[in-house]
């Protein structure tokens, strides 16, 4: 049996457990055990655990709730840096982190289990659009973007986003609705985890696709089921903003 300290965060609802590690100690998660521990009623619950190597670079690997491994994470790469400022006892305000889609800088102020953090997406590319969506995007892993419906259930979304994600190979697949030029409300479905309630990356998309279409400017608040996430889109990419938030702390033994 293998007993791992683990800490549990979220973003604006995006849960994730997370595990630091020494520089060079090899982890011992794979898609199996990292499925037990997300599932939300045989293992503690969550869309995605985090391993986080204290390297430098911090390194991130991301699991999705289903085992499967993802580029990227908008909500998880604050909760992972939250994680390690938080292990290590550290005060600064700005960390590195080497993703499956790049190194990305998150800034992040904390105020005791609380915090706000904002990261630099990189460049948002965008692909063909497929038919039935407003476009997709790259965001270092693969978004559809609809938009919505009020009519349509979850049921309808989740049969209707099931042939979009697989037209691209695999995506998540964002419904939105714009409010104003300022502000669009998505609900989302994330590969590998299904319903969340909120996705960083699946934000930016939003807005990126948006902002090329002429339907919202470069500010752009995406309400999300969780809470707001904040996109400024310019030359140099996507920056993404939201909150982060202590859950517990968690002792897992698996064998």
């Amino acid at each position: 049996m293998t007993l791992r300290s683990l800490q549990k965060w979220h973003g604006a609802g995006n849960d994730f457990l997370v595990d630091v590690l020494e520089p060079g100690e090899s982890t011992w998660w794979n898609a199996q055990r990292a499925q037990r521990v997300c599932h939300r009623a045989l293992g503690v619950g969550a869309d995605g655990l985090l391993v986080a190597v204290l390297d430098e670079p911090v390194t991130m690997i991301l699991y999705n709730a289903d085992g499967s491994v993802a580029e990227m994470s908008g909500n998880g790469i604050r909760c992972l840096a939250a994680a390690v400022r938080r292990t290590t006892k550290a005060d600064w305000d700005e960390l590195e982190v080497a993703t499956d889609a790049g190194v990305r800088v998150v800034s992040l102020t904390m105020n005791g289990d609380d915090g706000y953090g904002s990261v630099a997406m990189g460049e948002v590319t965008f692909e063909a659009t497929v038919p039935g969506s407003l476009g997709v995007a790259n965001v270092g892993n693969p978004h559809v973007v609809v938009r919505d419906d009020p009519s349509w259930d979850q049921g309808a979304c989740e049969r209707m986003a099931a042939p979009l994600a697989q037209s691209v190979g695999g995506a998540n697949v964002e419904f939105v609705t714009v409010l104003d030029l300022s502000r669009a409300r998505i609900r989302v479905i994330e590969r590998g985890v299904g319903w969340t309630l909120a996705c960083g990356t699946g934000s930016v998309a939003t807005a990126a696709v948006l902002h090329r279409e002429g339907l919202v400017g470069v500010e752009v608040t995406i309400e999300n089921p969780g809470g707001d996430l904040m996109v400024r889109l310019d030359e140099d990419g996507a920056r993404l903003a939201g909150p982060v938030q202590f859950v517990a702390n968690v002792e897992w033994l698996q064998a």
